[in-house]
């Protein structure tokens, strides 16, 4: 389940998401900067990704193609954690 950025309500997404798509609670862009992981008031441009085009209204539904929606990586390990484990099971006694 997914939590929209704006009205902090949770709702579900079976396919990809599309630029014309809304929240069901509130009527907000899903497709839009906030609610990606990506997004991050911190970072130049307040996004991570460093290939992404700049886009003023982070409010907005945008064609932004590293659009990830926030909270919708899929369940499991990351790669980290994976490598991590990898390296204490070799030096495991």
């Amino acid at each position: 389940m997914m939590q929209c950025a704006f009205c902090k309500k949770g709702f579900s997404m079976k396919d990809k998401v599309m630029r014309h798509d809304t929240c069901p609670h509130c009527g907000w862009d899903i497709r839009c900067c906030r609610q990606c992981k990506f997004h991050d008031y911190g970072a130049y441009n307040e996004c991570q990704e460093v290939m992404a085009e700049r886009v003023i209204e982070k409010e907005r539904a945008n064609f932004c193609e590293y659009f990830v929606l926030r909270g919708s990586a899929p369940a499991g390990t990351s790669k980290q954690e994976d490598a991590k484990k990898a390296l204490e099971d070799l030096f495991r006694k």
